[in-house]
């Protein structure tokens, strides 16, 4: 943890009420001054036989969320490990639904894709489209031409604790851009398989402003360009209700580019709305009308995502060197 993100309490009381016979919730916060100590005080005092709060945790390494879990794994004392990030909310069967998949011993890392079910603002819609829209398919879409997932997404990371130790902890991680991505490649190299659960995380992005909203996307995409290389670069097809827009521009409006920039948004569209209907997420069909604004921010972002070396990480600047190492700026 570190920071209150929009509805905290809620978050990290929801993961201590939980329909699962026993577990236990460690919360990790490095500095002692952090204004979510007082809040994370709270829900200790009010789940004491299942909540703990770890503070004044030293970084181990440049990646501070990966150094406050190497902590909260030595304090732990189950087989089954699970990472899971401050601004998401649970249900009462997360705990469940989320381990089931460990029952084959083959499967070693289970990951859940996540989403703002309810955005209120427009910064919340254009983060919550984005996920559901082009971050969930496109991870559909690796794990096909990859013959399975061969990473994981960082809201939720579910290991058995042998399987962490195979491939040698977090210390491998812990100074690397996209620390998920890593553990669940190093899953696999471990001789395992990483499976996605079916359960769609809820993350609340509150009142987050279309700027933050660009800026952790910004960090994002160079993450996935450093972790996939020139595979980056073959998301230029991916872009074509833009495309088709400047079609019509550069073409002067020929009926032809009319016609071919109404079946390209026709298309976008019926894709955006089957989706969010297959994922159950009717609260998002009402922001379907900033589709537009959330692809040229996606273009745009892929973009910028293609050069430079500094991401913007909870307050930070950090730069990324040669292989994807964390650096102070």
């Amino acid at each position: 943890v570190r920071g209150v993100d929009e509805g905290a309490f809620a978050n990290w009381t929801s993961f201590c009420q939980q329909h699962y016979p026993e577990y236990e919730v460690l919360f990790g916060v490095m500095d002692p001054q952090d204004p979510a100590v007082p809040v994370l005080q709270q829900v200790v005092a009010q789940f004491p036989d299942r909540a703990k709060l770890l503070t004044n945790l030293p970084p181990r390494g440049i990646n501070h969320q990966i150094s406050n879990l190497s902590y909260l794994v030595e304090a732990s004392r189950h087989e089954v490990v699970i990472f899971a990030d401050s601004d998401i909310r649970v249900t009462p069967e997360y705990l469940y639904r989320v381990t089931q998949p460990l029952k084959a011993d083959r499967i070693g890392l289970v990951t859940c894709a996540y989403v703002d079910h309810r955005p209120q603002y427009l910064g919340a819609a254009l983060a919550a489209l984005g996920r559901s829209l082009d971050f969930i398919p496109s991870v559909l879409i690796a794990r096909a031409l990859d013959g399975g997932l061969k990473f994981a997404l960082g809201p939720t990371i579910v290991l058995r604790r042998s399987v962490l130790m195979a491939f040698g902890g977090l210390e491998p991680v812990l100074n690397r851009i996209g620390s998920d991505f890593h553990m669940g490649r190093l899953t696999v190299e471990a001789g395992y398989g990483v499976e996605l659960a079916t359960y769609l995380l809820d993350n609340d992005c509150g009142e987050e402003t279309p700027n933050q909203v660009f800026q952790r996307e910004l960090r994002w995409s160079r993450t996935i360009r450093w972790n996939r290389g020139s595979e980056y670069y073959g998301l230029l097809f991916t872009h074509g209700t833009v495309y088709s827009l400047l079609l019509l521009v550069v073409s002067g409006f020929q009926p032809w580019a009319i016609g071919l920039w109404g079946v390209s948004w026709g298309v976008r569209w019926l894709q955006g709305f089957l989706l969010l209907s297959s994922l159950h997420l009717p609260h998002l069909k009402k922001w379907l009308w900033i589709l537009p604004l959330r692809d040229a921010m996606t273009f745009w972002i892929w973009l910028r995502g293609g050069y430079g070396r500094e991401i913007f990480w909870r307050g930070r600047w950090l730069a990324v060197s040669g292989q994807g190492i964390l650096q102070e700026k």
